[in-house]
């Protein structure tokens, strides 16, 4: 008898009662046999591998043709095409039409049992993914109504942790948001008035949990983990998720360019700069998934790193490139692209070149709204030289 075989009979016999417990599991959430058999396909869709994923998901489908959770990984796995450039709408009807098949699907199971938590988590789920989309696309309306709906479901599976882990993903989120977004758009404060109170600490807490204790909900509250972090200036602890994220997938466009740009706050320029040419090397060979938004990310880094060690002439390649990509995805009124138009003057001033930097600086002054400091400091380059 092989050693291989030896080894295999005795993790068998090490894990039998826990694959046990699990398979007897009344929720294919937490069927552990099932987990092992998706693993590749929940990490293939976060690397945006999206083709072998979908084949998985499919076959999952196929075994379980009336539960939601096969259809929500199919949306989650459209989702994730939209998050590099939120701005393509493409994969909008394909993503609602998958959630709208988990609400169907599980809509059956709970009018069969209101007690049903696994039906209420996949509601709540598909709700407020729907709800993320709608409000992307101003519709606050819309988003709203999903957002009501899914509290309606999130209730029935609050503090259903000790079930399971994967149900607290939702509960952390609107115990986060809820007193996030107020603080940050007070005019959407009288619509979120109308849920019941959150808890931003607690929120935060029932993230680190889900990000250590779940399978299928781990990857979505690391990734708001690093947005939040970042969000609340812990930049040190962003880079931390950041970087786990960019390393484990290190094919997915939007994990690589929010740690090209943590690397770069925390002042770890060359590291910066190394992802952020890994990033444009992939947009010019035509990856799938690296497009416009993340080089206007890495050009612009690339361009401050330049910059800062005097290498002008290469800054303002990479700057120049931040400006085209900008104007690619029409984001001529944005910070990446109004400072890199700046910096280009800046570079043409040091070098003699005035007739660039009077360029420079007039579409500056074009783009940006005249309180923008991109707009003051070019007005007063333009006016210095009687421009």
């Amino acid at each position: 008898m092989s050693k291989r075989i030896i080894l295999i009979g005795l993790l068998v016999l090490l894990f039998a009662p826990l694959w046990a417990q699990y398979s007897e599991s009344p929720y294919l959430l937490d069927n552990i046999r099932l987990q092992f058999e998706v693993t590749d396909g929940v990490n293939n869709l976060y690397n945006f591998e999206f083709a072998k994923a979908e084949k998985e998901f499919n076959y999952i489908r196929f075994r379980y043709p009336n539960h939601p959770l096969p259809y929500f990984l199919l949306g989650l796995s459209n989702w994730w095409k939209i998050a590099p450039n939120v701005d393509d709408k493409s994969f909008d009807k394909p993503f609602l039409a998958y959630m709208d098949t988990v609400i169907d699907k599980a809509e059956k199971m709970f009018d069969a049992n209101e007690n049903d938590i696994e039906a209420a988590f996949f509601l709540a789920a598909a709700y407020g993914f729907k709800g993320r989309l709608l409000s992307e696309r101003s519709s606050w309306t819309s988003a709203a109504w999903a957002g009501k709906n899914s509290l309606q479901y999130l209730k029935v599976s609050r503090d259903q942790g000790s079930i399971s882990p994967e149900f607290v993903f939702g509960d952390a989120l609107f115990n986060y948001y809820a007193i996030w977004i107020p603080e940050n758009y007070p005019y959407l404060k009288p619509l979120v008035n109308m849920f019941p109170e959150g808890n931003k600490e607690k929120g935060l807490e029932q993230l680190i949990y889900v990000s250590n204790n779940t399978f299928y909900t781990r990857t979505e509250a690391q990734a708001f983990l690093m947005r939040i972090y970042a969000d609340e200036g812990q930049n040190a602890k962003a880079l931390q998720v950041s970087g786990y994220l960019a390393e484990t997938f290190p094919d997915n466009p939007y994990f690589a360019r929010y740690y090209a740009r943590l690397l770069y706050m925390n002042g770890r320029y060359r590291d910066s700069e190394r992802v952020s040419l890994d990033i444009i090397q992939k947009i010019d060979s035509g990856q799938y998934g690296y497009e416009a938004t993340s080089g206007r990310y890495a050009a612009f880094f690339l361009g401050q790193i330049y910059e800062a060690y005097q290498q002008y002439d290469l800054a303002k390649q990479y700057y120049i490139r931040a400006v085209s990509f900008g104007e690619e995805i029409e984001a001529q009124e944005t910070g990446y692209y109004l400072y890199s138009l700046l910096h280009l003057g800046m570079i043409s001033e040091k070098q003699k070149d005035t007739e660039a930097a009077k360029k420079y600086y007039k579409l500056v002054k074009k783009y940006a709204k005249r309180k923008h400091p991109a707009h003051e400091k070019a007005n007063a380059y333009l006016k210095s030289k009687n421009l």
